[in-house]
């Protein structure tokens, strides 16, 4: 498909990969790129800088997992942009060390993100992509881009990778709530003024998020602030499931696994196994425990509430201003109204729709849930005319499991993407990852997650040969 010439004044540059978006899966695969002699590449923003979750920004938050967990150090230990270096260059190891704790606290990681920000030109913020084409003549991705100055451009890629992450969910349930009654748990602290002016707050949903803010408002509650409730569908307050055999799910060698089945499996799998990635740390659970038992001490404290096995199916708002939530109680099926006079809503996230895709129509391959159908290698399949690839991240939780959501597979991921683009194992992938063995007896690469060496993959998804290297490209930008 030929793009409209309606831009062809637009002042252009050429890049052997283009990745959209900058959240920590993309700025990963730049900090990688960075040491690969030869490879053109660009990570475009929107945004004007980073900011990592900074509507859930407390202060002693913690990252759910150990700092190995970084932009590169599963894939590159030794690599200038870890999470050790950026230590060593604050001056900080020491520190680090004697603190003893593995996971650093969520504020600290940004700021680490941020600092591998400092030190990649390729990275540009306050560029927005408007729309991407495909050129059949020129063989290239053409990106049509606004700045954030005013001005316009386009961008041709061999390549690209999309990671423009996702966005607040909001249940029907809860959709049809005014604004001034109603909090997504990713701008809670952007909006602390509504919470601590409600003399009642209500949490809708659970999951690390939720539990988070319950422990916020908690604490106030302790020093005299108002009542809160907590409601969540689940059957319980469930912890995340970090049991370490648990865990090898969440590696490579069941990544492969998981990608190699049946759809309608992955997705029962995926809702299975929720607890994975949608629980709350036993260090949080344990907080809010002990912040229960000490109201036990006090007197005069506003009501605190707890329900697990809730599930809210109407929200209104009513003549005296109050918000009425229409709820079931699902062991019994009863019904019954709970009233609030703000609603924190801790209903997750979705995809964001990449909407610049749009003169794409017709050729990336969606699913009949209208998910990217995306192949092991994290390319999409597309239309046989396109040349080009497209890998996404964080867009493959159907396709390559619970793993995709967590940092700790994103070096790995990028890894993959990176090799894939340059035709050879620039990157060595790990070999074997897990302990357990997914696969039927037999079957060696399932059961043991060996990592296959690079290879082509053709429009069809066909795995042929290893594919020859690709001359350097290098254009002024």
């Amino acid at each position: 498909m030929t793009p409209p010439t309606n831009d062809v004044c637009l002042p252009e540059t050429e890049h052997d990969l283009v990745a959209v978006g900058c959240g920590p899966f993309n700025l990963g695969l730049a900090a990688l790129a960075s040491t690969v002699e030869g490879l053109d590449l660009v990570v475009l923003e929107a945004r004007p800088e980073l900011r990592w979750h900074p509507g859930l920004m407390f202060d002693e938050a913690l990252l759910q997992l150990s700092f190995l967990a970084d932009l590169v150090t599963l894939v590159e230990p030794t690599h200038p942009l870890s999470f050790l270096a950026y230590l060593r260059d604050k001056d900080r190891l020491y520190p680090f060390y004697i603190r003893e704790r593995f996971h650093p606290t969520r504020r600290e990681y940004e700021d680490y993100l941020r600092w591998a920000v400092s030190k990649l030109p390729s990275v540009r913020f306050g560029h927005q992509v408007e729309s991407m084409s495909w050129d059949t003549g020129r063989q290239r991705f053409l990106l049509k881009v606004a700045r954030a100055d005013g001005q316009r451009l386009s961008l041709a890629a061999r390549d690209v990778v999309i990671g423009i992450g996702t966005e607040p969910a909001l249940p029907g349930a809860l959709a049809s709530l005014p604004p001034s009654r109603l909090v997504h748990t990713g701008s809670f602290l952007h909006r602390l003024e509504d919470v601590e002016a409600a003399r009642h707050v209500t949490v809708v949903g659970s999951g690390q998020s939720g539990a988070e803010v319950a422990l916020h408002l908690l604490q106030r509650n302790l020093a005299g602030g108002s009542a809160m409730s907590w409601l969540t569908r689940t059957g319980s307050f469930a912890p995340l499931d970090y049991t370490k055999l648990t865990l090898e799910m969440t590696t490579p060698a069941y990544v492969r696994y998981f990608h190699a089945l049946p759809q309608a499996t992955k997705d029962r799998l995926v809702a299975e196994q929720w607890r994975h990635y949608k629980g709350i740390s036993t260090e949080t659970l344990e907080q809010l425990h002990d912040l229960l038992y000490r109201r036990e001490l006090e007197s005069g404290l506003a009501d605190v509430e707890l329900r697990c096995g809730v599930a809210v199916e109407a929200a209104s708002v009513s003549g005296a201003g109050d918000v009425v939530l229409r709820c079931r109680h699902l062991d019994t099926g009863e019904t019954f109204e709970h009233t609030t006079a703000l609603v924190v809503a801790a209903t997750g996230y979705k995809q964001r729709a990449p909407g610049f895709l749009r003169p794409m129509d017709g050729l990336v391959r969606w699913d009949e849930q209208g998910r990217y159908q995306v192949r092991l290698d994290y390319s999409v399949e597309l239309a046989p005319e396109v040349g080009g690839r497209v890998f996404v991240t964080h867009a493959d939780l159907h396709s390559h499991g619970v793993a995709a959501p967590d940092l700790g597979v994103s070096a790995f991921r990028n890894a993959t993407i990176l090799n894939a683009v340059l035709g050879r194992e620039v990157f060595a992938l790990p070999r074997r990852t897990a302990f357990s063995r997914f696969g039927l007896p037999g079957d060696a690469a399932a059961s043991h997650g060996d990592a296959p060496g690079p290879r082509s993959v053709g429009p069809s998804g066909t795995s042929g040969a290893p594919a020859p290297t690709r001359a350097p490209r290098r254009e002024a930008s």
